[in-house]
């Protein structure tokens, strides 16, 4: 009885499960093939786009028209932007369009380029004197593209963002084909072209091509090119630009920037060069400008006359150091000793040079007299200036000898003679003089005064009027006249016969002879036993 209830019990689970798996097969095949026969999705219906002028005025136009006019940002017309959208991409559209009327309707495919999508197709009709123009995009025509909402607002953001930066640029940006023909540009280049103004309300395409870039050159670097007919904007027509370019698959895009501001810099600094470089040239005096490297930058022609270099070496703009060599080559330096003293002469009056001013003399074997001098230059440079002193040092020397000559002949006079500046000031005295009154006025670098020397003969002498003429004769205003006069020396009662001589320019001379030569023309009275013999006479 049991066996038959679990046999009972199996045969209904059996059942139940084969059901089951009949349901679940019969479900799948089902779905399979309703899969099969589900219908294609249906994409939205895009909106044509679709401009209506009445000349160039715009009548109406269709969201995604009005979305394009709103994506050219050039200012002007609707005409002019939908013109600067079309008349780039469609060959001839500009002279197509003029002849609407006359035709009733114009189709044009824009210019296709390999590799992209296929070409737009435009369509424009003429409906009672209005232009109909339809914009078709072959790929999206009769379905619309659905995008997240958040994406198309990014994107729209981004894009915005980038076409003012580039509208409002100062640097002029254009885009050119394989062919050379300008396919895009911002609005800098437009307004500086002439092709478009603010006024207007139309846009002459294809654009002027404001500079010659040659294709061959475009891979060198910057170039820099000058604007000069820039068409009349009211911009200047005499503008300097960095042209710099960069190819790309299809064409190459070109930036020029201003360098109006670079030019005058560099033209100023030129200006000032050739000043100096004209100064310097009419300079007597040799110069010559060494870098911190030790490099000659800066020459001026006296120094090739004066030095005898060549020009061909100083343009070779030599270093320091074979600038020395060459002189020392030409005997225009000192003949040094040997070539270690030398270059260690050479490197000290470098450092003299740099740190600050330095000057030394240079005695030619040639017998010419040089005047070196360094002078330290900002960033580590350095000058030199070679002057030619030979005159000066011949005219000093000259007056050096006629100076010792003149005191060599006083020294021979039997007369004491001594000469006042008309400031009272001794200037010049004799032998003689020293040996008569006991002084050693060579030695002295300050010689006295007339009062001075006054009192030291008065102390010598007995009491007389001439001392006072003799105190006074410089400070005689008008026509001044000789004075004489005799003194006696109270030491020996030696009779000394005294003048004072009117000269030339306000100064005196006085002289004094006394009756015995001898105590002057002694040449065994040397200027110390004076000397000793006064300070006994002082004492």
């Amino acid at each position: 009885m049991q066996m038959d209830f679990f046999q009972a019990m199996l045969i209904a689970a059996t059942s139940v499960v084969s059901a089951a798996l009949a349901l679940l097969a019969v479900a799948a095949f089902t779905a399979r093939k309703a899969r099969k026969t589900a219908p294609a999705p249906v994409h939205p219906v895009l909106e044509q786009t679709v401009f209506l002028f009445d000349d160039h005025d715009l009548i109406d136009a269709t969201a995604p028209a009005r979305t394009l006019l709103d994506a050219a940002p050039m200012a002007g017309s609707d005409w002019a932007r939908l013109q600067a959208f079309l008349a780039p991409r469609f060959k001839g559209f500009d002279a197509n369009i003029a002849q609407l009327a006359a035709r009733g309707r114009i189709e044009m495919l824009s210019k296709s380029e390999s590799g992209q999508s296929p070409p737009l197709r435009l369509v424009a009709e003429d409906v009672n004197g209005l232009a109909r123009i339809t914009l078709i995009d072959p790929e999206a025509e009769g379905r619309g593209i659905l995008v997240d909402g958040l994406s198309q607002r990014a994107m729209e953001d981004e894009l915005d963002l980038l076409r003012v930066t580039l509208d409002r640029a100062p640097a002029l940006v254009w885009r050119e084909d394989e062919t050379g023909q300008i396919t895009w540009a911002n609005r800098a280049y437009v307004l500086r072209s002439g092709a478009f103004c603010d006024s207007d309300e139309a846009l002459v395409w294809p654009l002027p091509r404001l500079f010659d870039l040659d294709p061959v050159a475009r891979a060198t670097g910057p170039r820099r090119m000058r604007l000069e007919d820039a068409g009349d904007n009211g911009l200047d027509k005499n503008a300097w630009f960095d042209c710099h370019s960069h190819p790309l698959e299809r064409g190459t895009l070109h930036f020029a920037l201003p360098a109006d501001a670079t030019v005058r810099a560099e033209k100023a600094l030129r200006d000032f060069v050739q000043t100096l470089t004209k100064t310097f040239a009419d300079l007597p005096i040799g110069l010559a400008v060494f870098d911190r490297q030790r490099q000659l930058q800066l020459f001026n022609p006296a120094l090739i006359d004066l030095m005898q270099l060549g020009p061909d070496f100083l343009s070779k703009r030599p270093t320091l150091y074979a600038f020395w060599d060459r002189l020392r080559e030409a005997r225009m330096m000192p003949e040094p000793k040997d070539y270690r003293s030398w270059r260690l002469q050479m490197t000290e009056l470098e450092q003299a040079a740099a740190t600050g001013f330095h000057s030394e003399t240079w005695t030619l074997p040639s017998g010419q007299t040089y005047r070196v001098t360094g002078r330290p230059h900002p960033d580590g440079a350095v000058a030199f200036l070679f002057e030619d002193v030979s005159s000066e040092t011949t005219l000093t020397r000259r007056f050096r000898t006629e100076l010792e000559q003149s005191q060599d002949l006083l020294d021979h006079l039997v007369e004491a003679v001594a000469v006042f500046q008309p400031g009272g000031e001794m200037t010049v005295s004799n032998a003689a003089y020293d040996r008569l009154w006991g002084v050693d006025s060579r030695h002295v670098v300050a010689q006295g005064t007339i009062q001075e020397a006054v009192r030291l003969w008065q102390a010598q002498c007995a009491p007389t009027e001439v001392w006072a003429a003799a105190r006074s004769f410089n400070t005689t205003l008008g026509e001044r006249r000789l004075v004489e006069g005799e003194v006696i020396r109270e030491r020996d009662g030696e009779v000394i016969a005294c003048r004072f001589v009117p000269m030339a320019g306000g100064a005196m001379m006085a002289s004094f002879t006394p009756r015995n030569p001898a105590l002057i023309a002694a040449p065994s009275a040397t200027r110390a036993a004076a000397q000793d013999s006064a300070e006994l006479v002082l004492r």
